[in-house]
């Protein structure tokens, strides 16, 4: 496994975030003409939109910077979504059990959806979170998310615990006004965790056993989101069919485009 640190200050990432307790000051006048205003959507919610995303080119080479709000806008005459960079956690415990969780009513993008542990996106103000040696900067921003969403401390998740298995290239217009386009880490973590989820963010979690998977998925009172359907239907099986053995399973040099 690979030797990281992780040395950012935690307290200083919670006030960008400002968590739970955030005051919502509002988004500024060209985010205000192209997202609907804070009485339509959740305060925190509508908060982020104003964090910045990492802008790539197909080659997940980074060239910019744009809001989250500008980077999960569909064009409503090309229909495009901007590419930018993500990632996607898959969490399994000691028993090999998945979690899943449900996403809260209040998210903007693909509200009441189920999908894997925690999805999210490195951010371009938050320096570490740039660095690509070693996808450091997608362990650091995966690291804080599960902290964010899942209430999972930060001292039980070290960035070399994640398995970097390989990237995603997909796009999905959702709802016709906010979209997905990115390219996506695939991060694998094995490891029994204290979970205190965030219900601004989550309204459910379970874990799921791979030979109920089919049948768990067939029974949900919601739709999958994109990303998860589509490495549950192209590789997830595999990979989980073979958690201590995945080394044998990334591919850190191609895309995969499905």
């Amino acid at each position: 496994m690979l030797a990281l640190r992780c040395n950012w200050n935690l307290s200083t990432l919670r006030n960008i975030y400002a968590l739970r307790n955030c005051s919502t000051t509002a988004v500024d006048q060209q985010q205000q003409r192209q997202v609907p205003v804070e009485s339509v959507h959740d305060p925190l919610q509508a908060h982020a939109l104003k964090e910045q995303c990492i802008l790539v080119d197909a080659n997940d080479r980074a060239i910019g910077s744009a809001s989250k709000a500008d980077c999960h806008r569909v064009d409503p005459k090309t229909k495009d979504v901007r590419l930018h960079r993500a990632f996607s956690v898959f969490l399994f415990n000691s028993k090999g059990e998945m979690l899943v969780q449900k996403r809260s009513s209040h998210k903007i993008t693909f509200p009441n959806t189920y999908t894997n542990a925690c999805c999210s996106h490195p951010l371009h103000e938050i320096e570490q979170e740039r660095d690509e040696k070693n996808a450091m900067g997608i362990r650091l921003a995966a690291q804080r998310r599960l902290n964010y969403e899942l209430g999972i401390p930060t001292e039980e998740l070290r960035p070399e615990d994640f398995r970097y298995l390989t990237r995603i290239h997909y796009a999905d217009t959702g709802d016709g006004v906010w979209g997905e386009h990115e390219i996506d880490y695939i991060l694998f973590l094995q490891k029994d965790v204290t979970l205190n989820p965030n219900s601004n963010e989550v309204s459910e979690v379970r874990f799921l056993r791979r030979d109920k998977i089919d049948e768990a998925v067939a029974k949900f009172s919601a739709p999958l989101t994109p990303w998860f359907s589509l490495i549950l239907h192209h590789r997830l099986k595999l990979w989980w069919d073979n958690l201590n053995r995945l080394e044998q399973y990334e591919d850190l040099k191609n895309i995969q485009r499905f």
